[in-house]
């Protein structure tokens, strides 16, 4: 039976990015969703805002985990040992961390984790932000596939039927150089929204305040190229 649970949010600025020390969190999440026996990989994007060259400290200070799961860190598709807590990157002024994950391995039972991050500039440890976020495991995942291929797996449109202005669609892009969007277009053929997917990132807004309630469809292109094409109900 799917568990039904609050998420939990807690960090020093609470939503949205915040900045102290040089560092700077990017795009933080407060919920995640995945299905048994799935890997869950959640986005850990830093940026240095200082005006010189800073090595960060990432590390995992609490998590709640089954004997079956395993969490770890990953850059991009080369991942770390289960064991190693933390991770040390050097970034230049300016610069921002988009390749770095943190993966869970959901097992195979139904239950709500919560996991925090801490990151700082390396020597100084008093400038600490932390970033809570909880991880809903559900034997189905309301998220499921209606694309995948050698270039590009998507995730169906959530939630469907919007009724809260937005919605998301999450990806993975296996090929940084394949340029790959997201079209909404009306029952007309008109296009009336366009979002780019970036391989550095895995999942993308839809806004759909603008948008009257109806029937709307969204295509993915590759390359300009439409691969799919799935339909959007807008109710308000």
């Amino acid at each position: 039976m799917i568990r039904t649970v609050a998420f939990l949010f807690c960090c020093l600025a609470g939503a949205g990015s915040y900045a102290q020390g040089g560092l700077e969190w990017i795009e933080r999440h407060e919920n995640h969703q995945a299905g048994l026996g799935k890997n869950a990989r959640i986005p850990i994007r830093l940026k240095n805002t200082s005006d010189k060259p800073q090595q960060f400290i990432i590390r995992r200070a609490v998590q709640e985990l089954q004997s079956n799961q395993k969490a770890y860190f990953c850059l991009g598709d080369d991942c770390l040992d289960p064991l190693t807590d933390q991770i040390t990157k050097r970034l230049e002024p300016g610069e921002s961390l988009l390749n770095l994950f943190f993966v869970v391995e959901t097992g195979l039972l139904s239950a709500t984790h919560s996991f925090r991050i801490e990151a700082f500039p390396k020597g100084s440890p008093q400038m600490i932000q932390d970033y809570t976020f909880s991880l809903s495991v559900e034997e189905k995942s309301s998220r499921s596939f209606v694309f995948q291929s050698r270039d590009i797996t998507v995730h169906d449109l959530y939630p469907n039927p919007v009724t809260d202005q937005q919605a998301h669609i999450d990806y993975r892009l296996t090929d940084e150089a394949i340029k790959a969007k997201v079209v909404i277009h009306n029952i007309l053929g008109s296009p009336v929204g366009e979002y780019e997917l970036p391989a550095f990132e895995s999942r993308v807004k839809i806004r759909t305040e603008d948008l009257s309630s109806g029937v709307y469809f969204y295509t993915v292109y590759l390359d300009n190229i439409g691969v799919m094409t799935r339909k959007l109900v807008v109710r308000k």
